[in-house]
């Protein structure tokens, strides 16, 4: 099965809602409304992952000058500058049906392929313990326990350094 990578368009929030309910705790999962608005404010850092022109996963992300990784506000684009260095990484989601193939794998390398194309400094993101190792393959640095208590679950922040892959 191949696959295809893209930018969403408007259109595709309900397939990505539906693929972040499905694949996410109840209150951990971003309502339909905030992953429309992620579409419409910043499409150049939502990457979609198509498998026979069907969506079955995304990382969607926003940029921030000043990262503060427990800062709820920004999940809604608050603070966003498309500008800024520093890209936070709000979901990385792979429809359970699809899952357990490596597409994770492939949307993380792309997205870090393109964040390092724009010249972003840094990828910050959060996650659950067990996703440490599998954000650590990738380069991510382990920062510290977050304050977040998003979903009503322990997260854990990682950061990208991005500066070696761009003095490539």
């Amino acid at each position: 099965m191949s696959h295809a990578f893209r930018n969403p368009v408007p259109a595709d929030a309900a397939r990505c809602f539906d693929i972040e309910r499905t694949a996410y705790d109840a209150g951990s999962a971003a309502p339909k409304a905030s992953i429309a608005k992620r579409i419409a404010q910043y499409p150049a850092g939502f990457l979609l992952l198509e498998i026979e022109g069907a969506i079955v996963g995304f990382i969607n992300s926003g940029c921030a000058h000043q990262v503060e990784m427990a800062d709820h506000g920004f999940k809604d684009m608050i603070g966003h500058d498309p500008k800024a260095p520093h890209i936070v990484i709000m979901s990385v989601v792979v429809d359970p049906k699809f899952q357990g193939q490596g597409l994770a794998k492939a949307l993380m390398q792309e997205f870090i392929k393109r964040a390092a194309d724009m010249k972003k400094q840094t990828v910050q993101l959060m996650c659950r313990e067990h996703l440490i190792p599998f954000y650590g393959s990738f380069g991510f640095r382990y920062i510290r326990p977050s304050a977040s208590d998003h979903g009503g679950v322990e997260w854990h922040e990682m950061t990208l350094d991005l500066s070696p892959t761009l003095a490539r």
